[in-house]
């Protein structure tokens, strides 16, 4: 299915119904206090909806019906195969409203349709579909016990959870934790981000129509004080998966050991080295990974590539070549298919971003902040000791770090509190692969850019992640705890003998 054109966007948009409510044991409903907060458009201002503040009240009546769904098992007991079907309705819904998702999506984030149409939605998509096929593919163990034993590792869904979501890639996120989360049997109490919250209502309405059991995919929206940490909190949630900042990602351990002591999974920031070196071939196709990592999605991404670490005898040329092909990153109106980079999420945050370039000391290439846009911006620093290149921006900035060697460049890389993702380029296979396993990050690509697929875990080390992984088979495992069945197969006359 193609791109639309430019109006016809529009004229989608014109005709959206936005989901404003609660979505708690089945139905949509208002906050229990009444209170409910604006969502705009960050490309105009313009308000889109006002949707249920919820709080505390809120997540307990959702957690309420969340486990009396689990235990009375009409999911978490449902023949795996059925539960496969389900999601694989499920997946089927969101693929027929593709195009209101990824147009509702662009308006609540500031996201490019074009994002939205060729990424976050088929991944949305082919994610639920994986590890719906997973379900009845996972196998338990049998541990190899005495001839008078059987000793059985059975995986059982975890309980209650609670998926704490960022703004970045609200659909997708919502699938990379739904998708495994009820595979294994689960109910879930969803808190999407306050600034995108709409496609999460929207997806969890077709989560009804596909058959999942009322109670199983609750969501409520509301502010992190309010709705966050009251699911952190939780004395009936039994565990926690969280996406966003570090700052907030830690508060989350901080809920569960004043608590009950719930599992925590944390998936937080990043500030990732690609790390050019100075045999790297084919420095078009170079400059290429390198400004798609740096500005894809506005650069509001955990994984994006934030720091060049380039040999001295490959900067310029790499530079000249990253320049040209950032001519195709333009700055614009969102729901125009031609645009590549749309407005960052909301006002507070283009002013955080903004102020990143007012501290910048040699802007090479863009720079240009305005009325919530920030162009694809290169700036060089001195040493990694810069403002700009230790914290996590969060926008469209690349910081260049010169360097002179191989040594060098490794250890600049690896001198942040952060380990998600990091890249090399090099022609030579040896320093490659030693400098992949060197590189301290949860991924790391060679000659590319990239997060690997929905086969592959995705996590980082440090503060970047924290007791678990998204993605892969690896992701069940959050969601499901293990139990050991000993069965003494011994006679009665043996034993009463020995």
């Amino acid at each position: 299915m193609g791109l639309l054109t430019r109006d016809e966007y529009g004229a989608i948009a014109a005709n959206l119904n936005f989901p404003t409510g609660a979505f708690i044991d089945g139905s949509f409903r208002p906050a229990q206090s009444g209170a409910v907060f604006e969502t705009v458009n960050p490309a105009t201002g313009d308000k889109l909806a006002e949707v249920a503040a919820c709080g505390a009240q809120d997540v307990d009546f959702a957690t309420e019906k969340a486990r009396d769904a689990f235990e009375d098992g009409r999911w978490s007991r449902l023949h795996p195969s059925e539960r496969k079907e389900v999601l694989i309705r499920l997946a089927k819904l969101i693929a027929r409203n593709a195009r209101e998702l990824a147009v509702m999506e662009s308006l609540d984030s500031g996201k490019t349709i074009f994002d939205c149409e060729t990424v976050d939605l088929p991944e949305t998509i082919h994610c639920l579909k994986w590890h719906a096929e997973a379900i009845d593919k996972i196998y338990d163990q049998v541990s190899p016990a005495s001839d008078d034993h059987i000793a059985m590792i059975l995986r059982e869904p975890i309980g209650v959870v609670g998926l704490v979501l960022p703004w970045n890639f609200p659909l997708l996120m919502l699938a990379w934790k739904i998708g495994p989360a009820l595979a294994a049997g689960c109910s879930v109490v969803v808190k999407p981000a306050e600034e995108t919250s709409l496609t999460a209502l929207r997806v969890a309405e077709l989560a009804m129509e596909a058959g999942v059991p009322r109670g199983v995919l609750n969501v409520v929206p509301g502010s992190g004080p309010e709705v966050g940490e009251p699911i952190g909190r939780h004395m009936d949630i039994d565990m926690v998966s969280f996406t966003g900042s570090t700052e907030t990602g830690k508060r989350f351990l901080s809920y569960a050991a004043e608590s009950n002591a719930k599992e925590v999974v944390l998936e937080m920031g990043g500030k990732n080295p690609a790390v050019v070196l100075e045999d790297a071939e084919n420095l078009d196709r170079v400059a290429q990974h390198v400004v798609n990592g740096a500005f894809w999605n506005m650069g509001e991404n955990c994984s994006a590539s934030s720091r060049l670490i380039v040999h001295r005898d490959a900067k310029s040329e790499l530079l000249a070549r990253i320049e040209s092909h950032m001519r195709h990153w333009n700055v614009g109106d969102p729901l125009d298919p031609e645009t590549r980079v749309g407005a960052l999420v909301s006002r507070a945050h283009f002013d955080k971003v903004s102020g990143y370039l007012a501290d910048a000391k040699n802007i090479l290439i863009g720079g240009k902040a305005e009325n919530g846009f920030v162009e694809a911006t290169v700036v060089e620093v001195p040493d990694n000791a810069a403002r700009l290149a230790r914290e996590e921006i969060f926008g469209p900035v690349l910081s260049v770090i010169e360097v002179s060697g191989f040594d060098e460049a490794i250890a600049m890389a690896n001198d942040t509190e952060y380990g998600l993702c990091a890249s090399i380029f090099t022609a030579n296979v040896k320093r490659a692969i030693r400098g992949a396993r060197a590189l301290r990050a949860g991924t790391v690509t060679v000659n590319s850019f990239g997060e690997g697929d929905i086969s592959t875990p995705f996590g980082g080390f440090g503060q970047s992640g924290f007791g678990g992984r998204d993605n892969g088979l690896h992701a069940h495992d959050q969601y499901t705890r293990l139990k050991t069945l000993w069965i003494d197969l011994a006679d009665d006359e043996d034993e009463a003998v020995s």
